[in-house]
């Protein structure tokens, strides 16, 4: 099986460095929403106002509900025990959380800190993928390849796990670009401009932040919603890695080196 080289230095540092940035943000975000756990569309939102999300505990049990849909989730979210065994009412699991304890000021220390050090590393990264053609020859999809049949081909494929062989493999199929360009072009400038748009500070001085998003409780939606998307997709990530072959896929990653599974012999 011929060895080739996959992923450029940037690609593999941005990986790396992203798996970590975004550890952290999820983890102090979720604390962060742990001091209010409801979500609204518009400008303002409190305690008495309606909420489209909202986790939450009846006593000791803890629940989940979005608009009228409701669903119990004592022990996960909204109720469940710390490691003494003790009854905890708050939206997010210790472990879930940066602070583990509640601590609302420091969890937006590390959020913020982090959101900067993100924003940055995802600035830079695109902009050294449009100068190097990294994305215009590696992620953007050809006109060929958006073809109505050429993606239900893929997509079955995909669903019967039959992952591309020999030189197919040496570059990323439709759908592994489509989901980067989401990634990239949608995702990662929500999750930055929604966070800005949450800032009281650059409220001050770019009103038209928020109201670009509706308002900053709109913003704030849009930022939880962005955030578990991402979730969603690294999720996925994850999954296909370790079907089509993990140690292969994690060692392209850490040195580039990927070697091509072999095609099928009919």
């Amino acid at each position: 099986m011929p060895i080739v080289h996959r992923h450029g230095l940037s690609t593999r540092v941005w990986h790396w460095l992203n798996a970590v940035l975004l550890a952290v943000m999820l983890m102090s975000g979720l604390m962060i929403l742990n001091a209010h756990p409801r979500l609204y569309w518009g400008e303002a939102g409190a305690n008495f106002d309606p909420a489209w999300l909202e986790i939450g505990h009846d006593g000791g049990n803890g629940f989940l509900r979005i608009g009228d849909f409701r669903i119990e989730t004592t022990g996960y979210l909204g109720a469940w025990r710390d490691a003494d065994g003790r009854l905890q009412r708050r939206a997010f699991p210790a472990w879930a959380t940066i602070p583990s304890n509640y601590n609302l000021a420091l969890s937006r220390r590390w959020h913020l800190t982090f959101a900067w050090l993100f924003a940055a590393s995802t600035v830079l990264y695109v902009a050294w993928s449009a100068a190097s053609g990294h994305f215009r020859r590696d992620l953007l999809p050809r006109p060929d390849e958006l073809g109505g049949r050429h993606l239900w081909r893929e997509i079955k494929r995909h669903a019967s796990l039959d992952f591309p062989k020999g030189a197919a493999a040496r570059s990323y199929n439709t759908l592994q670009k489509l989901s980067y360009v989401v990634v990239l072009a949608l995702l990662l400038p929500l999750m930055i401009l929604t966070g800005m748009a949450m800032s009281p500070a650059l409220d001050a001085s770019w009103g038209w932040l928020p109201e670009m998003f509706g308002g900053r409780q709109s913003a704030r939606s849009i930022h939880f919603i962005a955030a578990m998307t991402l979730v969603s997709f690294v999720a996925v990530h994850l999954v296909m890695v370790a079907l089509s072959g993990p140690i292969n896929e994690i060692r392209s990653m850490i040195t580039g080196r990927y070697r091509l599974p072999v095609e099928k012999t009919p």
